[in-house]
């Protein structure tokens, strides 16, 4: 017999299913939100980190307004507190080239206010000297670091501004224009190259975050077969009288023209991946497997803390210069079309390069990518 109260007892027990029921399809409804909202989130994530590059919303502002230019030239522009800028005058006067870039230069960010660190005398035209830029900061130090040529006064025996005849010089950030040498130059053909001294012209200086090293490209005056390569310079009390610095290359290319499949002729576009200067990042032109093209990919060089330095050879008017024993090289791409400049992230553990063939910056896990060790050319 169904009386009232088994009635009401049904209608709550439908009422608790029913009430159950819907919280039930509400938190699955829910949690298949949130799941392709995650999954979206996920390959948003994953896209992002594919591509390796992250958006964020910037405010331009003009700091500079002098009749003159700023060139920056992709370098360590910041001042270490990052209030200053350095940079040349490149294009300021005649031409776009160094050798007609007269000053060297910075500008507090927050006023405007430009400070001219040098500006030596000098000779304009296609034929220039001394030119001076591609400046970079110190990471510590209130110094920089730059591009000079020939003075005026040197002319006539080394000739005006080339790749192949230049040095690295550095000038104080106080606007007291007090330079310091810091490589030698030493052309000579009738006896050994002064150890330590480099033959052609040292560009792009680059001090390791520690300061202890700097890093270069290099081209070389007395043996022109061999095309750009790179090197690194320290301090050291067997540096040549007057300077600071004790020069070598970190890779001595293949000659021109000449190299097998997988040999370096060219090595450039270089920059320091870890603080202590260990590693020095660069992209390399490679003879391809066929023995007939070309391929630019992307090498690291690592330069333990003890290699001997003056053990290198720095050549003579016949041989070119040698590293030291301890350097070795590991090619971490094969895939060609690495171009620009390479660029460590902060802790040392990424590279970011550039590929023409897409527009995206690509993100290059040293930790866990698998090199190949490469051996330097021997003739």
């Amino acid at each position: 017999m169904i009386t009232t109260t088994t009635i009401l007892t049904w209608k709550k027990m439908s009422a608790i299913i029913f009430t159950t029921a819907f919280f039930i399809i509400l938190t699955i409804l829910f949690m298949a939100c949130s799941g392709n909202k995650n999954n979206h989130n996920n390959k948003k994530n994953n896209d992002n980190h594919d591509n390796n590059f992250l958006i964020l919303p910037m405010k331009e502002k003009q700091i500079s307004f002098s009749n003159k230019n700023h060139f920056l030239d992709n370098n360590d522009n910041f001042s270490p507190d990052n209030h200053f800028l350095c940079y040349d005058t490149r294009g300021t006067v005649y031409n776009n080239n160094i050798g007609n870039s007269k000053s060297i230069e910075k500008i507090e960010i927050s006023t405007g206010i430009e400070t001219i660190l040098y500006n030596p005398e000098s000779v304009t035209g296609e034929q220039a000297a001394p030119g001076v830029g591609a400046v970079s900061w110190h990471p510590s130090a209130d110094k920089v670091i730059f591009i000079h040529g020939p003075f005026p006064e040197e002319v006539d025996e080394r000739g005006y501004y080339a790749i192949t005849n230049r040095t690295g010089v550095e000038v104080s950030t106080d606007g007291k224009s007090t330079i310091t040498k810091v490589d030698m130059r030493d052309v000579a053909t009738n006896r050994p190259t002064t150890q330590g001294a480099q033959r052609g012209g040292t560009h792009r200086h680059e001090y390791s975050r520690n300061g202890k090293r700097i890093g270069f490209t290099y081209d070389d005056f007395l043996n022109t077969n061999y095309d750009r390569t790179i090197g690194y310079m320290e301090p050291n009390t067997k540096a040549p009288a007057g300077y600071t610095h004790y020069f070598t290359v970190i890779l001595k290319p293949a000659e021109k023209g000449l190299s097998k499949p997988g040999e370096i002729e060219k090595a450039y576009g270089d920059s320091w991946v870890d603080p202590a200067g260990k590693m020095r990042a660069f992209i390399g032109k490679v003879r391809a497997e066929n023995g007939v093209d070309y391929q630019t990919d992307l090498f690291v060089a690592d330069i333990p803390e003890n290699v001997d330095i003056t053990a290198a050879f720095s050549g003579n008017g016949n041989e070119y210069p040698e590293p030291p024993a301890g350097i070795s090289i590991r090619r971490l791409t094969h895939s060609g079309k690495v171009e620009e400049i390479v660029r460590g992230s902060f802790d040392g553990e990424r590279l970011h390069f550039f590929r023409p063939t897409s527009p995206e910056f690509y993100r290059f896990l040293l930790s866990i990518q698998k090199v190949l060790i490469y051996q330097p050319v021997k003739t």
